[in-house]
């Protein structure tokens, strides 16, 4: 759980997690409106939100944007040229 604290604070520039949960808790702790999903093995390239659907929140112009934007972002960095 270390490994977490010592990315973040420049010893790795990465942290590599062999399951969901240990890695998505460290990481939505440190800013939760930025975390983001990559799955690997795909034919393709598919980024995700991680903050779920909040079908509660739709319709209602409340919705925080940053995590899409992110996965925007990041699959337009990686997209074919």
């Amino acid at each position: 759980d270390s490994v977490f604290f010592q990315a973040l604070n420049g010893k790795y520039d990465a942290v590599l997690s062999l399951y969901h949960d240990q890695g998505h808790i460290a990481a939505k702790m440190t800013d939760f409106h930025r975390t983001i999903s990559i799955t690997n093995g795909l034919p393709f390239l598919r980024t995700s939100v991680d903050h779920g659907t909040a079908f509660d929140i739709a319709g209602k112009n409340i919705a925080e944007s940053t995590s899409m934007e992110e996965c925007i972002k990041l699959a337009a960095q990686y997209a074919p040229k």
